[in-house]
């Protein structure tokens, strides 16, 4: 008990240590989270002002962009920072908040992935239903329940993780608060905290695997019904984008959490957080931006007015 009254701070030891590769990641990554604020923040911004992008598919993407802008931003600044400060340090309750804000909208976006695929289910499947299906009320009452999921998830883990007690070193192994290296610097008992990881965190998981595998599979059985080939290939291109963005994010989430304890290496933990908090938030507004024929004459229309 008294450890932890005592611990005010952590001190983050970063990516490296070395000042040349330092100086060479900073220059690096500033780049990369300038792309994700302006393609992000652009993609928002396109959906909310072309009238043919309101559509539930481009609502549910600009709340993808959201997420995607939220949790890149509670890692990005403060990385870049201690990439150039000497001192490291983070606040006891700053880390608790990072980690929070983090947890919900990387957990948002996990869930929004599978929203994603209903609504092409809806479209592919049921087209003639779709404005009924899929209202603006609807996708308002899916998105919230999104955030509301994310947040009481975030809110679990984190209540768990910081009432632990940390003995000895606060230096955390990462360039970020995440759980694993955190559990390492705990001298209580981490079994509850692993196993509301596996419940939680795996109950999300599961959600978003099987609905996407089961909206596609419907989506497959529709699709090979239509006839003329040139129909096939249109419904399946709306959903390209889509796939690609659940592959990269599900694929990476999925390597770092369930990876066994045993084999944990914090070197490789480091990397693969990289692609999870800073490349795939770059990568999403690319995806659908550079694979998206909508998108694509939205940006058209916006360079031929003037006062773009």
């Amino acid at each position: 008990g008294e450890n932890r009254s005592s611990l005010t701070e952590f001190h983050l030891l970063g990516i490296t240590n070395n000042p040349a590769i330092q100086a060479a990641m900073f220059i690096m990554f500033q780049v990369v989270y300038i792309i994700i604020l302006v393609a992000n923040l652009g993609m928002i911004i396109l959906i909310r002002m072309d009238s043919q992008l309101q559509t539930p598919m481009y609502f549910f993407l600009s709340h993808l962009s959201f997420c995607d802008l939220c949790y890149s931003t509670a890692i990005g600044p403060k990385m870049l920072v201690d990439l150039l400060a000497k001192d490291k340090s983070i606040s006891f309750y700053g880390c608790a908040l990072q980690f929070f804000i983090f947890c919900t909208f990387e957990d948002s976006e996990c869930l929004l992935l599978a929203v994603m695929a209903l609504d092409r289910y809806k479209a592919i499947c049921n087209p003639l239903h779709y404005t009924v299906n899929m209202s603006s009320r609807v996708c308002s009452m899916l998105t919230a329940g999104v955030y509301l999921v994310g947040m009481v998830d975030a809110l679990i883990h984190t209540i768990l993780t910081f009432h632990l007690c940390f003995c000895g070193s606060n230096e955390i192994n990462h360039f970020f608060c995440d759980l694993p290296p955190l559990f390492l610097l705990s001298c209580s008992d981490i079994q509850v905290n692993e196993l509301a990881l596996c419940i939680v965190f795996g109950f999300i998981e599961l959600s978003t695997i099987s609905g996407v595998l089961v909206s596609y599979c419907y989506i497959i059985l529709s699709v090979l019904k239509i006839h003329p080939a040139e129909g096939r290939f249109k419904a399946f291109s709306t959903c390209s984008s889509h796939l690609t963005a659940v592959a990269v994010f599900q694929g990476i989430v999925l390597f770092m959490y369930f990876w066994p304890s045993s084999a944990y290496s914090p070197d490789q933990d480091k990397i693969t957080s990289l692609f999870y908090t800073l490349v795939i938030p770059m990568l999403n507004p690319l995806i659908y931006s550079l694979r998206n024929k909508d998108v694509k004459g939205a940006l058209e229309k916006l360079k031929n007015k003037r006062w773009f």
